[in-house]
């Protein structure tokens, strides 16, 4: 886990993380999060409230993708615990209370070894009719992967709930130094592809966690067409650098139209806006 300013987040997932039932027996679990600088109080309440958690805090430099693959490379260091899994969980995320003993059951329906996304829902929806808001993704378009109330295969992912076999990790690693911020989890998903992994859904929501909200950042309206593509090109959205090793890695051969593509739309949404 990562966290940064979202004390209350933070610890209800920690808190949603403890209340996990109906797992396998001995089954144990140990929490990383690396926290990026917070101001808010955040480690000072983790430390007291949960104090089993493994904390590490680092600089405000330090974005999800890089805490991510920080928490990732101390779990798996050479003096800690024997493990057989890894799960990526945001700290935005509030997990049902038998999130992981369905992410694992997923797992063995697939026949082991395989990743299981944990489709998660907007806190206003109830039950799994509806409401996802994060999940596996599929096809040319990304789009995202309903449960149907059976493990549904995926392309690759979004990282707000991943559990990681030892054997995936092992193979293809924690998330790429190529991105500090956005876009490691996708271009994850579709390593563990490439490396003869399967990718699943869970038959149902395992969790919530609301979406972003869809007009800030670039989208935000009336901020100009410079301060759009600012935006845009910030390590929150989509910085060059990593967008075009993303684009080399997953788009060829269209990956230079894709890499101009997203800041055109951006320029031509901000100038007709005004």
């Amino acid at each position: 886990m990562t966290s940064h300013n979202r004390c209350a987040k933070t610890l209800s997932a920690l808190a949603s993380l403890e209340r996990q039932r109906a797992l396998p027996d001995g089954t144990v679990v140990r929490t990383h999060l690396v926290d990026a600088g917070s101001t808010d109080g955040t480690p000072e309440a983790v430390r007291r409230l949960h104090p089993g958690v493994r904390l590490r805090s680092v600089g405000t430099d330090v974005f999800w993708g890089a805490g991510m693959r920080i928490a990732g490379r101390e779990s798996c260091s050479p003096g800690a615990a024997p493990w057989t899994h890894q799960l990526w969980l945001n700290d935005d995320v509030e997990l049902d209370d038998d999130a992981l003993a369905v992410l694992l059951a997923t797992e063995h329906e697939a026949g082991g070894d395989a990743v299981v996304v944990g489709a998660v829902r907007s806190r206003g929806s109830t039950g799994d009719g509806g409401g996802t808001t994060y999940s596996g993704r599929r096809g040319r378009a990304l789009d995202l992967v309903e449960p149907t109330g059976r493990p549904e295969p995926c392309d690759t992912y979004n990282g707000n709930v991943v559990l990681l076999p030892r054997a995936v990790h092992e193979r293809v690693g924690d998330i790429d130094r190529a991105f500090p911020h956005g876009m490691g989890d996708y271009d994850h998903g579709f390593r563990a592809r490439k490396a003869g992994f399967r990718l699943y859904v869970t038959p149902h929501h395992v969790g919530v966690c609301d979406a972003n909200p869809p007009l800030t950042g670039s989208r935000e309206p009336g901020i100009g067409v410079r301060a759009a593509l600012r935006r845009v090109t910030s390590l929150r959205e989509l910085p060059p650098r990593p967008w075009w090793v993303y684009c080399l890695r997953h788009n060829w051969p269209w990956a230079p139209l894709l890499m101009f593509s997203p800041y055109v739309r951006t320029v031509l949404r901000a100038a007709t806006a005004r």
